[in-house]
């Protein structure tokens, strides 16, 4: 991280929280769950779908994990009772994963099953490297014992991943690709911008020829160009993926993907963890907290 970035986010760490609020709720629906219903509403209004995400990670105790699946769980029903277009993201570390992986196996099949019930889909999200292969291991068992409606998500910038995909397609699996946003050594990491590019658009083009469904997941021109073209050139059906923006990002970007006549995806995270996951976000895109620290002293 250079040192301009450095000074950004230490100079948004020094302000006091009920400052960063509004600006890091550009990206947040809000504290509560009714935030993120109203949010997800006006998405489906405008044609765009809906993942849901409850903030927290990283928990420590089994008593936490257990209440973050009731949230999930909650998010579920109110899906449901609500009408919403939208799905539930969920990382393994919020549920138990560095406590005890059984445990964490548990308490994904239950909220897989409570989503079974409704007819929806859990998306389990990649975080950090430590915890890439147990990741997968636990999405391939998952697969294996007959679980259809969970997707995973594959980084561009890993090494790993070419390797991590070809297992993958093997399972026709539904894979969210992004770039990733986790900063990773060299030695397991791309660090290029255009070395990552080339990857993503590398890795999209192995999962399309393999016949899984994917979530398209960017807001860089370079790669969603890209996409367009392969989507022409295979002939794809709108079944066949779909675009992921992240919420407050390129609201331009995402309207004119949809007048373009793709279907796409808005990631909705929402909670009390609002504080934890913004600074964290900062810290992994230092672009967001340039966003932010150019809006803190432009009146924006």
């Amino acid at each position: 991280m250079n040192l301009a970035n450095q000074f950004i986010l230490s100079a948004i760490q020094l302000l006091p929280r009920p400052v960063v609020k509004p600006f890091a709720m550009r990206y947040i629906a809000g504290e509560e769950l009714d935030d993120a219903v109203r949010v997800v509403k006006v998405i489906n209004s405008k044609h765009m779908m809906g993942t849901m995400d409850v903030l927290g990670e990283n928990v420590s105790t089994r008593e936490e994990s257990l209440e973050a699946v009731r949230e999930c769980e909650e998010v579920l029903h109110s899906i449901h009772e609500s009408h919403l277009d939208a799905n539930v993201s969920i990382k393994l570390t919020q549920f138990g994963l560095k406590i005890d992986k059984e445990f964490c196996h548990s308490n994904v099949m239950h909220l897989l099953e409570v989503a079974s019930g409704y007819k929806n889909f859990v998306r389990i999200d990649m975080e950090d490297s430590s915890t890439t292969s147990d990741t997968l291991k636990l999405y391939e068992r998952l697969r294996s014992g007959g679980c259809e409606n969970v997707g995973v998500v594959i980084q561009a910038n890993m090494r790993r991943s070419e390797e991590d995909i070809q297992k993958l397609i093997s399972m026709k699996a539904n894979v969210r690709l992004c770039k990733g946003a986790y900063i990773e050594p060299e030695d397991i990491a791309f660090q290029g911008k255009e070395e990552i590019r080339l990857n993503f658009l590398k890795l999209l083009k192995m999962l399309l020829d393999g016949k899984c469904y994917v979530g398209i997941a960017t807001h860089d021109d370079f790669l969603i160009d890209g996409a367009y073209q392969y989507i022409q050139e295979m002939n794809l059906q709108k079944s066949d993926y779909e675009f992921q923006m992240l919420y407050g990002v390129r609201i331009k970007l995402r309207d004119k993907i949809v007048a373009d006549g793709h279907r796409l995806r808005v990631y909705v995270p929402f909670g009390q963890q609002w504080y934890a996951y913004s600074i964290r976000r900062f810290k992994e895109n230092p672009q967001i907290a340039w966003y932010v620290f150019q809006a803190l002293f432009s009146g924006d």
